[in-house]
């Protein structure tokens, strides 16, 4: 298994967990992290904890090619029988092209976003794929369509279940007030500073509007944690900074400012009302226009084919927070349109029933094992 992301050491970590479950006698070697250790693989490197992921350019690329390198000598060494490339295509491509020619089956986990942008890239999983394990419920029949083998697993996301009492628990210690207001910055430095202000700008200008309105930026860590602070000084009025307590702060919440990424599937999960945004220079939006051929970008929009929330992915930055607060105020003082929202996001929830991912993953890999032998 090759994870180069604490994104996919996460959604790696359960299906090596299920494959020893099932058959003891396999031996799961990873380049990955913590999480895939702690489930039983035996590490070779740690490659998924911000290392080369947060170095810059040319530095980026030369050390990823020197893992490939590191990776395919090894495979020199040791028969793989079975590839698992979690996420991460352009890193994983290679070792995809390598390994096969030295005999793997490939199966990846987490299926390339090929159909978003890049659609010369089905290409690669032709050649170098046997089976795509897919997060979102359309992608198969996209897949299929250009001769590529993929399931819909589920995503581990909507799979996992919450725990109401710890909910109930860790909600006693954020604000009152109302309405309340989840703001989620992003987890990259880079997504922090370009959204984060905006953000503030817009629960600025609903606390004008409300003056009892709370907020909650949520961290992951730490680290981001004082990322936040640190580009704000002092906070807002009626803010306050919260690490780790993301399903917790979900259901505290009326309404969610999202930066784009995965975590509108964990606001999806719980219903919650959300407006997504990713503002960019402008020069980066002209690429995105060029590169991403879909109508919508953000994930719950994605999968319904229609607009669910509003988005603004991406957005001009220079445009400041002035579209966030048009979409914000209207479906605070609407509660109507709120309720609206929430069963919209129950329809796209109902999509992800019944899966779970990596019970369903490990059964595609055994099978693919099986048919080896």
């Amino acid at each position: 298994m090759t994870a180069f992301e604490p994104s996919a050491d996460i959604q790696a970590a359960p299906v090596v967990r299920a494959l020893l479950d099932r058959d003891p006698s396999l031996r799961v070697v990873a380049w990955g992290g913590p999480r895939m250790e702690a489930a039983g693989a035996e590490i070779v490197e740690r490659t998924s904890e911000d290392g080369v992921m947060g170095l810059a350019g040319f530095l980026k690329v030369f050390e990823m090619k020197r893992t490939i390198d590191r990776i395919d000598r090894w495979a020199a060494g040791h028969r793989v029988d079975l590839h698992v490339p979690v996420d991460s295509p352009s890193a994983n491509f290679p070792i995809c092209k390598r390994l096969r020619k030295r005999g793997a089956t490939t199966v990846h986990l987490i299926a390339p976003k090929v159909w978003a942008w890049g659609h010369w890239r089905v290409r690669k999983l032709q050649r170098w794929s046997d089976h795509v394990l897919c997060n979102l419920p359309f992608e198969p029949e996209w897949f299929g369509r250009h001769g590529v083998d993929a399931t819909f697993i589920g995503h581990p996301v909507l799979a996992c279940p919450l725990d109401e009492a710890t909910l109930e628990t860790e909600r006693g210690d954020l604000p009152s007030g109302g309405p309340r207001i989840l703001i989620l910055p992003g987890s990259r430095s880079g997504e922090i500073k370009g959204n984060l202000r905006h953000q503030f700008a817009a629960f600025t200008a609903i606390r004008e509007r409300h003056p009892e309105a709370t907020a909650v930026v949520l961290a992951a860590n730490e680290r981001i944690a004082a990322q936040v602070r640190g580009l704000v000084d002092p906070l807002p009025a009626g803010l306050v900074v919260k690490l780790d307590v993301l399903d917790a702060a979900i259901s505290w919440a009326d309404l969610a400012l999202a930066t784009s990424g995965t975590v509108s599937l964990d606001l999806t999960k719980q219903a919650c009302p959300m407006i997504g945004s990713y503002a960019v220079p402008r020069w980066q939006t002209l690429v995105a226009d060029i590169m991403v051929r879909i109508p919508f970008k953000l994930l719950p929009n994605i999968v319904a084919g229609e607009e669910v929330v509003p988005e603004f992915v991406p957005y001009v930055q220079s445009l400041g927070a002035t579209p966030i607060i048009e979409a914000a105020l209207p479906l605070l003082e609407d509660p109507t349109a709120l309720a609206a929202m929430r069963g919209r996001l129950e329809r796209v929830r109902a999509m992800f029933d019944g899966h779970d991912p990596a019970t369903e993953a490990a059964t595609v890999m055994l099978d693919r094992l099986d048919s080896r032998t």
